[in-house]
């Protein structure tokens, strides 16, 4: 029984000091394709998810300004942001995807760049 008490005491503990530890929030910025305000709308929806604190995309300079928890990675924001059919400087997104988009949103066509 002691033993058990013992292992009961442990796992709490360890759990306790695992949920006490701290999320560091990364501030950061990166540039995006995209050409208009459905674009906007559609690359902060990409990364409006709980670990993301703030999220702000710029038409004219291109640049998102983003703050999220440490618990995941830019690279995770750059292919959700790739996955809806915008460019990062990291990450292409699918030709498919990128097809799909609205015609005032084909950032690759040079008709649409502003």
């Amino acid at each position: 029984m002691k033993k058990l008490l013992l292992l009961v005491s442990a796992i709490f503990i360890t759990a306790s000091s695992i949920m006490a530890q701290e999320t560091e929030v990364i501030e950061t910025e990166f540039k995006v394709s995209g050409v208009c305000g459905m674009c906007k709308s559609r690359i902060e929806k990409a990364v409006k998810i709980d670990e993301v604190k703030f999220a702000k995309w710029n038409k004219d300079s291109k640049i998102l300004k983003i703050a999220f928890e440490s618990t995941i990675t830019a690279d995770s924001l750059h292919k959700r942001i790739a996955a809806v059919g915008h460019d990062t400087e990291l990450m292409k997104a699918d030709d498919k995807v990128y097809k799909k988009l609205p015609k005032c949103c084909l950032y690759r066509d040079n008709a649409n760049s502003h």
